[in-house]
């Protein structure tokens, strides 16, 4: 049962051959094993304590009456800035521990309403402040691939949960590339959608224009499930109105093995790295454009003048952190025994770096009125423009490009350099990181450390992109399982139905 799939388990929910409750044992027992002993993860910070009962309730559910929607009995961890009503939502804070919401985040009572479990609450980079999911509630993460590397970040605790085979798939929030930078740490895929496909009500926030939420899987079909789930209006959430009509029936339906046959994706130069360090991931990245040739695809090499300078200047989180904050605050905070913004920095609680990186939204003065802030969104706009410009110059279905010129990070640097997800969260435009192959191994990494590759499309392509990955997953054949995690016996399931 090791690496099943969504419709893998459905199946075998179907010829009686597997439970929820079986599958949530499963799943109990790696976590056991695997997240505090053994390679030590520290992937989770909350083990739900009623997960079993719930799979329970829906092995019965399932007997009188069917599946109660498309992730019956699927377990998911969900990271720990997204409200829970019946779990604490820490954002990997000692000063939040005790935090608690009376209602589920938007996306999270989706999540149940269509049959899901919610299994845990995953460790990530506290607040989610950075690229290497290290908290001082949690602990560090550590990647299940190479135990000497981070896991990416900030949603690294559920990318290492669900490459070790704690649950089936989970949920991250990415403002700048923290969906996808630990999918490509971990030989996932990772969905960062396009701003206004998907409700952020009820996930703590970073930043006002950055900010969005989507799946981490291990395979696309997967990741196109749990955001079919996710994704429509939220009047709570205004900017979803913008998703009105464009939102396709459905992200999972049409994915088919031949989608690469006749696409055009452009490789971008300008995201590749050009010294040494950068070999291994280029490496990769020549491998995944000679898979997606093989396929049927045509593949551009572009250089695209400005590109790498303009997308320097568009991130806007650190005039945006506080105002959110504190909105957020002011909504779920006051009165509860948590501190706001400012009284949460003075508490000296988060690692250093991060620390570090709070004290310097705190002192950022104009804040949305600051003239770097309007340039900042000027820029965006350009951004914007620009992308658009290369699609329609060329007839281009994606952009490809390494989702960071470097492999993850070691343990005890402070963050995660040369990432380009800017080009997402920079514009809006939706991104998919999938598994593109592993560096070299080594003793540390058997199997070598995982390398994501990112497709980058216009506004509501997500199906496409998923398609374009489905596709490449189908035919490359990547993922393998990380070597620190085997199964705990053979055949994976443990007994218990």
């Amino acid at each position: 049962m090791q690496e099943q799939s969504i419709a893998g388990v459905h199946a075998a929910f179907r010829d009686g051959s597997l439970t929820a409750a079986a599958l949530v044992r499963h799943h109990l027992a790696r976590i056991a094993a695997y997240d505090r002993q053994g390679p030590a993860l520290r992937a989770l910070i909350t083990v739900h304590p009623h997960a079993l009962e719930e799979a329970q309730r829906l092995d019965e559910a399932w007997r009188t009456g069917g599946p109660v929607g498309p992730l019956h009995g699927i377990p998911l961890v969900l990271k720990d800035n997204f409200h829970t009503h019946d779990l604490p939502t820490t954002c990997g804070s000692v000063a939040l521990r005790d935090f608690r919401t009376a209602a589920d985040a938007t996306v999270v009572a989706r999540l149940r309403a269509a049959g899901a479990i919610v299994l845990a609450k995953a460790n990530l980079q506290e607040l989610a402040r950075g690229g290497v999911s290290l908290s001082s509630l949690g602990g560090q993460v550590r990647n299940p691939y190479d135990l000497s590397r981070s896991a990416g970040g900030s949603s690294g605790g559920t990318a290492a949960a669900v490459a070790a085979d704690f649950a089936l798939a989970g949920t991250g929030s990415d403002t700048g590339q923290s969906i996808r930078s630990p999918a490509s740490a971990c030989g996932l895929v990772g969905v960062r959608p396009t701003r206004g496909l998907v409700s952020r009500r009820g996930v703590v926030p970073n930043s006002l224009t950055q900010d969005e939420v989507g799946p981490i899987a291990r395979s696309a079909r997967d990741a196109a499930l749990l955001l079919d789930a996710m994704a429509g209006y939220d009047p709570e959430d205004p900017v979803t109105a913008l998703g009105v009509g464009r939102r396709p029936a459905s992200h999972a339906e049409g994915l088919r093995d031949d989608a690469l046959q006749g696409a055009r994706i452009a490789l971008l130069q300008d995201m590749c790295g050009r010294e040494a360090r950068h070999a291994a991931v280029n490496a990769v990245m020549d491998q995944v454009v000679r898979a997606l040739e093989a396929q049927g695809a045509t593949v551009l090499r572009l250089s695209v003048a400005g590109l790498d300078e303009l997308a320097a200047g568009v991130t806007t989180d650190r005039w945006e952190a506080r105002v959110a904050f504190d909105r957020w605050f002011a909504e779920y905070g006051e009165g509860r025994g948590i501190p706001g913004f400012a009284q949460l920095v003075a508490s000296r609680t988060a690692p250093a770096a991060i620390q570090q990186v709070m004290e310097a939204e705190l002192a950022v003065g104009q804040g949305l009125a600051d003239p770097e802030y309007r340039e900042r969104m000027l820029r965006r706009d350009a951004l914007r423009i620009l992308l658009a410009s290369v699609w329609a110059g060329h007839r281009l279905d994606a952009l490809l490009y390494p989702q960071q010129r470097v492999l993850v990070a070691p343990l005890g640097q402070p963050d995660q350099p040369e990432r380009n997800g800017m080009l997402s969260h920079g514009t809006g435009y939706p991104a998919v990181t999938f598994a593109g192959g592993f560096s070299a191994p080594t003793a540390e990494a058997p199997l070598g450390v995982p390398v994501g590759a990112e497709l980058l499309g216009p506004d509501f392509s997500e199906a496409r992109l998923l398609g374009l990955a489905h596709a490449f997953e189908q035919g490359a054949r990547v993922r393998r399982p990380p070597p620190f995690t085997p199964p705990l016996q053979a055949g994976g399931i443990l007994p218990g139905r």
